[in-house]
C-alpha cells in the first residue's frame, strides 16, 4: 500500500511537526559546531563534542536544548558554564524548520531548511567575526541554483513539464544571483566614492546573491532594503538604550573602527550587515513571498 501523505497528516497532526522540530534541534546543534570550528579552520565532523577543558562530551549530555537545561547551562565533567546561545541557536533553528514545514510544500520546505540553516550559521559567524565564509556565499548561490532545478516549485514553476519548468526555475535562481550581487556591489560602490571609505564587505555582496538565488530577484531586493531597515532599528534601539543606561545593549550589534578594533557603538563604526540581510531573507522566503511578487508585478504594470 503507498504512503499517502495527507491522510497520514490528518490522522497523527502533531507527528510531522514534531519530528521537524526534533530534525531542526539537531540541526541547529550542528550549527553550534559549524559557527564555532569554521572560522578556526577546524574539522566540523572531528574530534566530537567535547568540553572546554578536552573531556569529551557525552551522547547524553548533547541532546538538543533538553541536555543545556538538565544540566543547568554547565558542564557535567567539571562544572563550566556553557553558553544560553547553544540552545537558544537549537530552538530558533527547530522553530524556523516547523514554520517552513508549515508554510510551503514539502519539497520547498526542505530547500528553504537549506537556506535557513546558512542564514544562522552565516549570521553568528558574521556577529563573531565580520566574516561571512565563502561556503555561505558562493556555495548556498551554486546550491541555490542545483535546487531550483530540482525543485521548480521553489521558484513557482509546477505547469506539469518538468523539463520546462526546471529550466525555467534554473533561470529565475540564476537572475536573482546576478541582480542581488549586481545591485548589493553597486550601492557599495556608490556609498564608497560618496563616504570615501569601505561601506560594504565583498562578502555581503556574495551573500545578497546567494539569497537571490533561493528568493529570485525581487527577494534580494527585498532582502537590501528589508536589511538596511532592520539594521537601522536593531542600531537605533542599541544606540538609544546605550544613551541613556550608560551601558551596551545586551542585543547590540557588535561594532569596531575601519581599523578593524573594538569601537563603541556609534556613527561611523562598522557593524556586521549579513545578519541583517539574513533576517530580510528568511522574513521574505517564510512570509513575504506572494506579496513582493505581487507588489513589483503591480509596480511592473505601470511602466
Amino acid at each position: 500500500m503507498a504512503f499517502n501523505y495527507a491522510e497520514f497528516s490528518a490522522a497523527f497532526p502533531w507527528f510531522f511537526p514534531a519530528a521537524v522540530f526534533v530534525l531542526g534541534a539537531c540541526v541547529g546543534s550542528f550549527l553550534n559546531v559549524v559557527i564555532y570550528r569554521l572560522p578556526k579552520e577546524e574539522s566540523i565532523v572531528t574530534p566530537g563534542s567535547h568540553c572546554a577543558c578536552g573531556q569529551p562530551i557525552r551522547w547524553s549530555d548533547n541532546l538538543p536544548i533538553l541536555s543545556w537545561l538538565l544540566l543547568r547551562g554547565r558542564a557535567r565533567c567539571c562544572g563550566r558554564p556553557f553558553s544560553v546561545r547553544y540552545p537558544l541557536i537549537e530552538a530558533l533553528t527547530a522553530a524556523l524548520f516547523v514554520i517552513c514545514w508549515w508554510r510551503l510544500p514539502p519539497l520547498v520546505a526542505v530547500c528553504g531548511w537549506v537556506l535557513l540553516g546558512c542564514l544562522i550559521a552565516a549570521t553568528f559567524i558574521d556577529l563573531d567575526h565580520f566574516i561571512i565564509p565563502d561556503v555561505f556565499t558562493i556555495g548556498l548561490g551554486v546550491l541555490g541554483v542545483v535546487l531550483s532545478c530540482l525543485v521548480p516549485a521553489l521558484h513557482d514553476q509546477a505547469g506539469g513539464h518538468f523539463l520546462i519548468d526546471s529550466t525555467r526555475a534554473m533561470a529565475a535562481s540564476l537572475q536573482g544571483l546576478l541582480i542581488g550581487s549586481g545591485l548589493v556591489l553597486w550601492i557599495a560602490l556608490i556609498a564608497e566614492t560618496l563616504l570615501k571609505k569601505e561601506a560594504m564587505g565583498f562578502g555581503d555582496v556574495k551573500f545578497v546573491g546567494a539569497i537571490g538565488a533561493f528568493c529570485g530577484w525581487q527577494g534580494a531586493v527585498f532582502a537590501v532594503f528589508g536589511g538596511a531597515l532592520v539594521g537601522t532599528v536593531w542600531f537605533a534601539v542599541a544606540w538609544v538604550w546605550q544613551k541613556a543606561t550608560g551601558r551596551v545593549a545586551p542585543v547590540a550589534p557588535p561594532s569596531e573602527t575601519p581599523e578593524g578594533e573594538p569601537a563603541p557603538l556609534g556613527f561611523g563604526a562598522h557593524v556586521p550587515f549579513g545578519p541583517m540581510l539574513a533576517i530580510a531573507g528568511a522574513l521574505h522566503f517564510l512570509f513575504f513571498r506572494g506579496w513582493v511578487r505581487a507588489w513589483f508585478d503591480e509596480v511592473g504594470v505601470l511602466f
